[in-house]
């Protein structure tokens, strides 16, 4: 099981992957949401604001609220570290049941330009 601080390295890690793409490009997808990343093995969920093109407010709670996200993702911790670190594909994952998505069609859809 990896640890709270590993996800949270990966999920920075991403962060910053999102902000070296194409400004233009991070336009053309920006999008406004509130996102949620609940780990249950670790009892806690990370807690963010896209807005715009960038990624703001990273933060993690214990328990498992989503605090009304708008976007809402679930997965144990070494599946995520797996994904934010590319030895899984995240359709891969979705379909074997190791990543979970809650949002809009046209939400997934903006999001996957990014990544």
């Amino acid at each position: 099981m990896a640890t709270q601080s590993e996800c949270d390295q990966a999920l920075r890690a991403l962060i910053e992957r999102l902000h070296a793409v194409d400004p233009d490009l991070r336009k053309k997808y920006a999008l406004r949401r509130t996102l949620s990343l609940r780990v249950p093995d670790l009892q806690v969920v990370f807690l963010a604001a896209l807005e715009g093109d960038v990624v703001e407010d990273l933060r993690c709670v214990e328990g498992s609220d989503t605090h009304g996200a708008q976007v809402r993702v679930c997965a144990e911790s070494d599946d995520l570290i797996d994904l934010l670190e590319g030895r899984t594909a995240p359709a891969v994952a979705w379909a074997t049941g190791k990543l979970k998505v809650e949002a809009s069609m046209l939400d997934l859809l903006k999001l996957r330009s990014l990544l």
